[in-house]
């Protein structure tokens, strides 16, 4: 599980480069958060939370692992600080919920999409949060939250997808 814990981290950091930057936000449209639902579905609570924590850290400890090759602790405390502690929590929650499905015997496509959608809530509460204090709530729900819905909705469905056919 170790392995695949450093592999989740490796790909929401290859994740992160693969971006869109939105104009008018001050948050890109990355595929980092269709692997931290992965990560979270597939590696369940511990260690999809702990590959993401690994993620943070090697961020913090200076790899350009964030958004845009960025780094340092000092992005934890921009504008897109939020976003990334979401993912640690997303990946446990999700992770949680899974594990709850699994007990019961009722993996599949849809409970998959509904644990990742509130692994997605997660994420954006935590987003919106820090950015709230940043540029206000009403500019940090039109800027870095209801832009990324669309997006997060196909992410969610290809992730779910992935992990109710494939088994680690």
């Amino acid at each position: 599980m170790m392995v695949f814990a450093s592999l989740f981290a490796a790909l929401t950091a290859a994740g992160a480069y693969i971006q869109i930057p939105i104009p008018f936000s001050p948050v890109p449209v990355t595929l980092q958060v269709f692997f931290v639902l992965l990560a979270g579905s597939m590696l369940k609570s511990k260690w999809g939370g702990l590959s993401i924590i690994v993620y943070t850290l090697l961020g913090i400890a200076g790899l350009p692992v964030f958004a845009g090759g960025s780094s340092g602790m000092g992005v934890l405390f921009g504008s897109t600080g939020g976003y990334i502690i979401g993912f640690i929590l997303a990946a446990y929650t999700v992770g949680k919920l899974s594990e709850k499905v699994e007990n019961a015997d009722k993996s599949s496509f849809f409970t998959n999409a509904l644990n990742m959608s509130a692994g997605v809530l997660v994420i954006y509460a935590c987003g919106f949060i820090r950015l709230m204090f940043e540029i206000g709530p009403g500019a940090a729900l039109a800027l870095g939250v209801i832009p990324f819905l669309p997006g997060e909705i196909v992410k969610t469905a290809v992730a779910a997808y992935i992990a109710s056919t494939h088994e680690l």
